[in-house]
């Protein structure tokens, strides 16, 4: 069987095996962590898992580790505070991203060049550069200690904004061009026509959105000081304060934090890969 490239040119055998032998590299340095931590989770207590040559497949598969991680801490009442935050995060990473990605895109008004160069700026600045201004504007408001102090912050990422941005920016104008002569205002035109066009790229948004939210420790770890409000991010570190001694316990705490991500994903990933070309960088 030959195999070819998108121009049609045969590519050499050595080429392919090459190919794949990266690809195999690549994926075991991605996954092969998540893979072993998962093994790590249902291995029972009395098998060594520090053997050498490690061993990969459990012996005696068992869930009594996970049972051990919901008596130890709440981690149901952590997992449904954050998700709460990360829902809302996707909730308002969609809807601000796209409106102002819009904007950016679409409109034309005096300063928005200016503005987009605003956001590109705000990607440079790190987290831990402002974190100590967020922490005292939470405070001024009295919002430290809740949820909302978690959510606020990240509430409409600039990356996102950009990404919208360059989504509509692949528009043709033609269209909205066509439903302006017909009448429609600048609302009808981004809901009816501009918003359903690049829905891959609101579905790219949502996962980043979520991921951010639920994998994100420091800034609950900074606001946060009743453990009724603790995230899963903060209250599994108690998994690693602890009981640092049990592996087991450990894998299988960061196997129920990495799970919802997994679903999501899964769920998405249809639309995420098309959002990846909708939301291009251009030059």
């Amino acid at each position: 069987m030959k195999t070819a490239d998108a121009d049609g040119r045969r590519i050499p055998a050595w080429q392919l095996v090459l190919r794949y032998v990266l690809l195999i590299a690549v994926l075991a340095l991605t996954v092969g962590p998540f893979l072993w931590q998962l093994s790590t989770s249902l291995k029972g207590p009395h098998e060594d898992i520090f053997s050498s040559p490690p061993r990969f497949l459990p012996s005696e598969p068992t869930l009594d580790n996970y049972t051990r991680v919901a008596h130890t801490i709440p981690v149901w009442d952590y997992a449904l505070n954050s998700l709460k935050v990360a829902s809302a995060n996707v909730v308002t990473n969609c809807v601000g991203a796209s409106l102002a990605g819009y904007a950016l895109a679409r409109l034309r008004y005096r300063g928005r060049r200016a503005a987009t160069l605003a956001f590109i700026l705000a990607m440079l600045v790190p987290v831990e550069g402002i974190i100590i201004a967020q922490f005292t504007t939470m405070r001024d408001l009295g919002l430290n200690n809740t949820l909302v102090a978690v959510l606020l912050p990240g509430s409409i990422a600039a990356m996102n904004v950009l990404l919208m941005r360059n989504a509509f920016l692949n528009l043709p104008y033609e269209v909205e061009e066509a439903a302006f002569v017909d009448g429609a205002n600048a609302w009808q035109r981004f809901l009816r026509i501009a918003l359903p066009s690049v829905r891959g790229t609101l579905a790219v948004v949502a996962i980043f959105a979520f991921m951010g939210a639920w994998d994100d420790f420091l800034w609950p770890l900074i606001v946060l000081s009743d453990p009724e409000n603790f995230t899963l991010t903060i209250g599994l570190n108690y998994l690693h304060g602890t009981f640092a001694n049990d592996e087991r316990l450990v894998a299988a705490g960061t196997i129920i934090a990495v799970l919802p991500l997994i679903i999501l994903f899964a769920c998405l990933q249809r639309f995420f890969f098309r959002g990846v070309g909708e939301g291009a960088v251009k030059g």
